[in-house]
């Protein structure tokens, strides 16, 4: 066997399909097994690999035993000369696998290959290429110095900026995302150290095989999509934790003990810092938009009032200072309040949920002023005018933010997505016919043939793809992967990563659209697969509403909540609930929900309406797919009343 290719996988079941696939494409002509291992998964990953990819080897593990234990799994079995690491959120070109086997075969003295990555825009990834995480190296990169100076020798040796992309060099780090190893070295050196549970075991791996006198090579004349970040935040606070502690783990492995103390010292110091970063970035990038719409209502509230005493004849004198400190903040909060549960402040940003939010707002605000004394009465026109102006203010925020970020007078609703579809005839009314299932909306839907042979009415050719994205003002392309070829998709992707465009890729015969438009947050994907509804915010909104709903009615009805002792239970519990500390339903069983959207601990959970306590795990699997208000008032009917 000449070569052995290596997947964990955890929930990322339409990555792994379209990356099982473009393996396939890259092995033909040489003897090739694919192993697949999976870390417990709860979106079908499984039952996909056993139905569309019989000839994979499948290990089906009944837990997370980890990145360098599920590796190590496949790798202690494999009698390949070569064994490929390869996560699943990858897409190989047709000439990846001969071209990196052929360059091993030719240079003895490489115990591992790393290629060349790009990421979901076409972008070249950095971490293709690595030098060695000395206490100096961490330092330069947790300051920033790295960034700011990458061309340096001195600063930028954690991401090699100083060597070219595309050149072969010999390296200190491979990423794990793409490890061609030579089986007969890690023999030697070992499999993956198990004690790096995530993160960390690519570098202790790389370190290891140069210290057994081999080297390791950066190969970039192969290129790679590796759409990273799917499965983890890398701004998050727990991101940088785990992070942070491999890179201890690691200096306490390989360094002195005196040198490892102070670089554990150091990091974490830095592991706080930049956690608390991350939580401060966070608040600031949640808070942002509100204060801005909070800022230009005040703004236009104020400058109406103000025009309104000065010209309109029946005003005597100015209103009270209370009018402008207290009266008008308060319109303008329940208009922001209404915006933000309509999901105006979710993104990707939607006007039409802005300007329903406002609509909403203001018929509240007029409500509300109808049952105020007349001496707290002071204009009902400010308040119309006021109220015309937010709804024309909420909208231009968004769109002078987007206008700031793109360089371009557009938000990113959906009905903005300006679509090309870059197959042949049959695939491209397939994956129009997808688009329609799946939902996406679009203002603007063109074809491009992969040859030259194009059909009357289609826009144009791939040679041609530059020209028609700059004409239509095209921001998403969906390649066929059935017709057009990894190696053309990635070269296209790369002309025009400068560009503000999304990529997509539908595998063949697959009901998924993939794609990433960022290499550090989930792309979004276009499948008529059911998905859990507890990922939408919309979802989690209204959940949060009905929770806040049965608190207050559960108090209305104190006296009678007494006499059952179900209703007791929730009357206690309520305060905690309405604070967000608790959800009436949630999961049951910490060991039944991994992979499943995050909630908060729950007073009841849907197991309860079962007898059998076995199924806690395909109940709350069911539970967060096909949520509803209604199910969680059916539940919870159920629940007390039963």
């Amino acid at each position: 066997m000449k070569l052995s290719v290596v997947i964990v996988n955890y929930n990322v079941r339409h990555f792994l399909e379209q990356a099982l696939l473009s393996i396939f494409r890259s092995a033909k002509g040489l003897d090739v097994d694919v192993y697949v291992v999976d870390n417990n998964s709860v979106d079908d990953s499984v039952d996909m690999v056993r139905k569309l990819f019989p000839q994979v080897h499948l290990i089906a593990n009944k837990d997370n035993v980890g990145f360098s234990k599920a590796n190590n799994q496949a790798i202690a079995i494999s009698e390949a000369e070569y064994v490929l690491l390869l996560n699943p959120d990858t897409v190989l070109a047709e000439d990846t696998l001969t071209k990196c086997c052929d360059f091993m075969d030719a240079h003895e003295d490489a115990g591992g290959l790393g290629v060349r990555m790009i990421d979901g825009k076409g972008k070249f990834l950095p971490e293709s290429k690595r030098g060695l995480p000395t206490p100096e190296v961490a330092l330069y990169k947790m300051t920033g110095l790295s960034r700011i100076f990458p061309g340096s020798k001195r600063f930028g040796r954690y991401h090699l900026q100083y060597l070219s992309e595309h050149e072969v060099h010999s390296v200190d780090v491979l990423s794990g995302a793409f490890m061609l190893l030579r089986k007969s070295v890690l023999n030697t050196i070992g499999f993956l150290d198990e004690a790096f549970f995530m993160y960390g075991e690519d570098i202790d791996l790389s370190y290891r095989i140069t210290q057994a006198g081999y080297k390791n090579y950066y190969f970039p004349e192969t290129t790679i999509i590796h759409y990273k970040g799917e499965s983890t935040k890398k701004k998050s606070a727990n991101y940088v934790k785990v992070f942070y502690n491999a890179m201890v783990l690691f200096a306490r492995k390989h360094y002195s003990q005196n040198m490892a103390g102070w670089f554990a010292f150091f990091i974490e110091i830095a592991v706080r810092f930049r956690a608390f970063l991350a939580l401060i970035w966070r608040f600031v990038g949640e808070i942002v938009t509100p204060i801005a719409d909070l800022l230009a209502v005040y703004f236009g509230f104020f400058a109406i009032a103000r025009y309104w005493e000065v010209y309109n004849k029946f005003v005597r004198g100015f209103y009270p200072s209370e009018y402008y400190a207290v009266h008008i903040p308060a319109y303008i909060f329940i208009i922001i309040i209404s915006v933000f549960l309509s999901g105006g402040y979710d993104r990707p940003i939607a006007l039409r949920r802005v300007i329903r939010g406002a609509l909403v707002g203001a018929v509240l605000v007029f409500a509300i002023y109808g049952f105020l004394p007349k001496d707290m009465q002071f204009s009902r026109a400010i308040l119309l005018l006021g109220c015309a102006w937010a709804l024309l203010a909420l909208p231009l925020v968004r769109i002078l933010f987007q206008f700031a970020r793109t360089g371009k007078l557009r938000t990113a609703a959906a009905e903005d997505r300006r679509i090309i579809i870059v197959a042949a005839e049959g695939e491209a009314a397939r994956i129009q016919s997808l688009l329609v299932q799946s939902g996406v909306q679009y203002g603007f839907l063109g074809m491009l043939h992969p040859s030259e042979n194009k059909p009357t009415g289609w826009l144009g050719t791939l040679n041609q793809l530059s020209e028609v994205v700059a004409i239509f003002d095209i921001n998403q392309v969906i390649f066929s992967a059935m017709d057009v070829p990894s190696a053309q998709i990635m070269s296209s992707m790369g002309e025009l990563s400068h560009e503000q465009v999304n990529f997509k890729i539908v595998p063949e015969n697959s009901l998924s659209i993939i794609g990433s438009s960022d290499k550090n947050t989930p792309g979004e994907l276009y499948t008529i697969d059911v998905g859990f509804a507890l990922s939408n915010r919309h979802v989690q909104r209204k959940k949060r509403i009905l929770d806040m709903g049965i608190c207050l009615m559960i108090w209305a009805i104190f006296p009678v909540a007494l006499l059952r002792t179900k209703l007791r239970t929730m009357l206690s519990q309520s305060l905690w609930v309405f604070m967000g500390q608790k959800t009436w339903i949630s999961y049951a069983g910490r060991d039944a929900v991994q992979g499943l959207p995050e909630m908060k601990s729950g007073v009841f959970y849907p197991a309860m309406t079962f007898a059998n306590a076995a199924l806690e795990a395909n109940v709350n699997l069911a539970y967060a797919r096909d949520y509803s208000v209604n199910k969680d008032i059916q539940l919870l009917s159920r629940i007390v009343f039963s």
